[in-house]
């Protein structure tokens, strides 16, 4: 009984760890009303890196479940990003701010991610009519030559770095990883040489590309100078000058992360952020124009080169914050005027946070149950011990005793037995026929008497240790159902929000779906401990009925013995 008490006791002081919220910085700007918390995530709950990573950009991912765009300004000006300490404003640039559809896109430059560790935050402000807009932020340096991110609707692919555009116009794909992105159909997208496209001769050099491959895996992806990336019999191909590298299964239709660096002596091919191939090399000079996708039928994303040789964590970073799996960027959404402002919130807070009214009816409900479930298990597991404690110490006299079997009614002894109260039943029957004292012989027929008066008794015994077990079985077939009436009903309350708002986004659904699922998780908390509670006192309550139902027999077997006719 201490051990479930132990146990209960754990539960609960967890179930209060994961909903308490945990007190983070205070607000950078009272005039800025609303925020979304971003946190790069480098454990293993993440992406678990070595050492720390220096000179990232972050893209931040704004959607209606993680910012609240009816607080911002309609063209996002009232943006601003500040650090983990509240206090430090970051450069940022914005890559798109879609107030109608509740999408937005920011590039961040990140100092410093450290490894191991949750604790790397930065903060998007936004919530103040009165705030001016902030000069565009070249927040693309420590090394960059040339970064395409193919938002571009008309014209050529721009370079943030330089600004120049590539020939010849962009074909647009709205639908991209990041934003919009580039489609291509077996023509190629240009930079012209330039002094910045430069690299001398054993210098150092990486180069990264999102592409889509279509059906057929094959083209070439890059090409600047005597470095290429390619596709040929559907794994990623490279070249730095005479190294030639190939791995990693590209799937068509599947966005993937190429990788290429090139230094210290050695050129490696990364493909999603894992290394793929290995040789020993160096990096002959690089000059000429930047080719991209030339014979190559697909979509391309986020072209970025830089002159600095980048490290595996840097680059499974990298791959990790701009695709679509959200394990190392998270992101949640805060008020100033909040109760909770100023507070992080769990992944649970967040579910209980986006809860219709339905599905708080049903928890509701489904915790009433598991009260009422718990309190059965823990009465009921008292009762039965009492009763199993107090049935043995009895069942010891009664079998120690001799002639005198019949004088041993002494209730406080066994004030629990169930076997001392059929005992006395067997008892009062007798007295009435004074077998004790008159010595009186029993005929067949009292025996008969006397052996169902007490058979009466056990039946009721039985319904005694039975009583309020019902109530298990109620949350043991009852709680999920009632949890999945829940989900569907928050379910089917969400997909109706969005078709009335017109919003399709998943970022918009995710939040509602995840809380109704909710529903179904209760259900199955309530009767996943009933079942476990009810199988054990269904078994505890077995042995007890066996019992009774041996020490009936005894008891009648020596009554017949002792006072039977002969």
């Amino acid at each position: 009984m201490k051990t479930l008490a132990r146990t209960l006791a754990a539960l609960t002081l967890g179930a209060a760890a994961a909903l308490a919220p945990a007190v983070s910085m205070a607000w950078w700007n009272a005039d800025w009303s609303t925020r979304a918390k971003v946190t790069l995530n480098t454990t293993a709950a993440g992406v678990e890196t070595r050492e720390a990573v220096n000179g990232l950009v972050v893209p931040v991912r704004l959607h209606s479940g993680n910012f609240d765009f009816a607080a911002a300004k309609e063209d996002g000006s009232d943006l601003r990003v500040v650090a983990a300490d509240d206090k430090t404003p970051l450069p940022f640039v914005v890559e798109r701010f879609d107030g109608i559809n509740e999408l937005a896109l920011l590039w961040v430059p990140v100092a410093a991610v450290l490894p191991g560790s949750d604790k790397n935050v930065l903060h998007v402000y936004a919530g103040n009519a009165n705030a001016a807009a902030e000069p565009a932020a070249a927040v693309f340096g420590n090394g960059h030559l040339l970064v395409a991110h193919f938002a571009e609707t008309a014209g050529g692919a721009v370079d943030v770095v330089s600004k120049a555009a590539a020939t010849p116009d962009l074909v647009p794909e709205p639908n991209g990883l990041l934003g919009g992105s580039a489609s291509l159909a077996g023509r190629s997208i240009e930079w012209a040489a330039s002094d910045r496209l430069k690299l001398a001769d054993g210098g150092t050099m990486t180069a990264s590309l999102w592409v889509k491959p279509g059906a057929a895996v094959e083209g070439s992806l890059l090409q600047w100078g005597p470095v290429k990336l390619g596709l040929a019999g559907g794994k990623a191909t490279a070249e730095v000058g005479a190294v030639k590298l190939a791995g990693g299964e590209l799937p068509p239709n599947a966005w993937v992360h190429l990788a290429l660096t090139a230094g210290g002596g050695h050129v490696r091919l990364f493909v999603n952020g894992e290394q793929a191939a290995e040789a020993a090399g160096a990096l002959p000079a690089v000059s000429g124009p930047v080719r991209v996708g030339e014979g190559f039928s697909g979509t391309v994303d986020e072209l970025v080169l830089s002159d600095s040789l980048r490290s595996a964590d840097w680059l499974r970073l990298a791959a990790a914050a701009q695709g679509s799996g959200g394990r190392f960027v998270g992101s949640v959404k805060e008020n100033h005027d909040d109760p909770v402002a100023g507070e992080e919130q769990g992944h649970m807070a967040i579910l209980v946070a986006n809860l219709t009214t339905d599905a708080w009816v049903v928890i509701i409900i489904l915790a009433v149950m598991f009260v009422l479930a718990g309190w059965v298990m823990v009465t009921k597991t008292l009762f039965v011990g009492r009763t199993d404690r107090d049935n043995r110490s009895f069942l010891l006299r009664f079998r120690e005793a001799r002639h005198d079997f019949l004088h041993l009614e002494d209730a406080k002894a066994h004030p629990s037995s169930s076997l001392y109260r059929l005992y006395l039943a067997g008892v009062r029957e007798l007295n009435k026929r004074n077998v004790d004292l008159d010595r009186k012989a029993l005929s067949g027929a009292s025996l008969d008497a006397v052996k169902a008066s007490v058979d009466a008794d056990m039946v009721r015994e039985s319904h005694h240790l039975n009583a309020k077990m019902v109530l298990l079985t109620i949350a043991i077939s009852g709680g999920p159902f009632l949890g999945l009436l829940g989900t569907v009903a928050g379910v089917m309350i969400t997909f109706a929000a969005i078709a009335a708002a017109g919003d399709v986004n998943i970022n918009a659904i995710a939040p509602g779906i995840a809380s109704a699922l909710l529903a179904t998780v209760a259900g199955l908390a309530v009767a996943i401990p009933a079942l476990f509670g009810y199988n054990y006192l269904a078994s505890r309550i077995k042995n007890i009925s066996a019992d009774m139902q041996i020490f009936v027999d005894e008891f009648v077997t020596r009554v017949a013995e002792t006072y039977g006719q002969r």
